[in-house]
């Protein structure tokens, strides 16, 4: 567990738009409408200054989100058990980025994915703490999305 402080806030949230690793790993989503995010790595900054870099599973941060754009959702995979499910409230696709943003139980997310990449960029942020997850997308045919889904 790498320990920082300071000014690592500002550099982590720069780097939100900058970090290439995830793109070595993730696919073209252009025109998808359900893909699977997988965390590749996880900044926690706290109010006092101080940031860690840690497994996602130390936040409570699932290893995978599966996105359906359709449904407007984002969702823990079910062999996570976790049955997770949040609302997507603001969607935007436009440039060759997919934004989306919502909130839910006093957090706040805003997920940046490059569409020809398919590397996102995801801030979370809620009372005292900022998230900082570089994550990698792959789309998910419709058949796999849709599979354990009630119509």
């Amino acid at each position: 567990m790498k320990r920082t402080t300071g000014a690592f806030v500002t550099i982590a949230l720069a780097a939100l738009q900058l970090y290439p690793s995830a793109a070595l790993v993730a696919d073209n989503l252009t025109g998808a409408t359900s893909f699977l995010c997988a965390a590749v790595e996880v900044i926690a900054c706290y109010e006092d200054g101080e940031c860690l870099q840690l497994p996602p599973w130390e936040l409570n941060i699932p290893r995978f989100i599966e996105i359906d754009l359709k449904a407007g959702t984002l969702g823990t995979t079910e062999a996570s058990g976790q049955n997770r499910s949040t609302p997507i409230k603001n969607l935007e696709r436009e440039a060759g980025q997919i934004v989306l943003q919502g909130s839910q139980g006093g957090r706040a997310f805003s997920f940046l994915i490059d569409e020809k990449t398919g590397a996102a960029s995801i801030a979370i942020a809620r009372e005292g703490l900022v998230v900082a997850v570089f994550s990698a997308c792959t789309s998910m045919p419709r058949s796999v999305a849709a599979a354990g889904k009630d119509d």
